[in-house]
C-alpha cells in the first residue's frame, strides 16, 4: 500500500527503492516534465506490481 502511494508521489523514488537505478534516473527525467508525470507513475506502478508478484 505504501509503495503505491510512493509511486503516485515520487515514481523515481519507487524505482530506486526497488533497485532499478538506471530506470530511476530515466524516471526522474520523465517526471520533470508535466506531461511525463503520468507515464512515469504508470511505469513505476507496473514495476512495483511486477516486483511484488515474484
Amino acid at each position: 500500500m505504501i509503495m503505491i502511494l510512493i509511486c503516485f508521489i515520487a515514481p523515481w523514488l519507487a524505482m530506486f527503492l526497488r533497485g532499478h537505478m538506471v530506470q530511476g534516473v530515466l524516471c526522474i527525467i520523465l517526471h520533470l516534465t508535466v506531461i511525463g508525470w503520468i507515464p512515469a507513475t504508470i511505469w513505476a506502478l507496473a514495476v512495483c506490481r511486477r516486483e511484488g508478484a515474484t
